[in-house]
């Protein structure tokens, strides 16, 4: 671990690197094989599955869920050595749960409560309490509050 900002409780298990900046709240867990870059907030009670990257602009709030091998992106026309890319920030909401392997394209928002479908891509923000599937990521029900 290269960052000192990991809460009180937070469990980080084998092959994890988390950078300096990274900052990390209280009673997380993340598994083996994870990446956590530098402009990445972590909230508390997150649950991060193996095989996540976590690239910069990344942030998780309270009690979120990652399912295992998510795929984030910070960059919308990415370039090999393009030091000049305007790297999107993408924010997950409290509550909402990712299922595994989905794709979430930079610079969105997926709302409180929400739900990705395992596989799922997402491509444009996703409204509190709605579940996505599919490719592209589309509304198939509201879970209300």
């Amino acid at each position: 671990m290269q960052t000192s900002h990991i809460g009180d409780g937070t469990r980080i298990w084998q092959y994890v690197v988390v950078l300096p900046g990274a900052q990390i709240g209280r009673e997380v867990n993340i598994c083996s094989h994870c990446f956590v870059e530098n402009n990445v907030r972590v909230g508390d009670r997150v649950t991060i599955k193996s095989g996540v990257q976590l690239w910069d602009g990344v942030h998780l709030e309270d009690d979120v869920f990652v399912g295992p091998n998510v795929t984030f992106t910070n960059d919308r026309y990415p370039r090999s050595k393009n030091h000049s890319a305007v790297l999107l920030t993408t924010i997950v909401k409290a509550g909402a749960s990712i299922g595994g392997g989905a794709t979430i394209l930079p610079g969105i928002e997926i709302g409180k409560g929400a739900i990705v479908g395992a596989g799922a891509v997402v491509t444009r923000s996703v409204p509190d309490y709605a579940t996505v599937v599919g490719n592209p990521a589309r509304p198939v029900r509201s879970l209300g509050q």
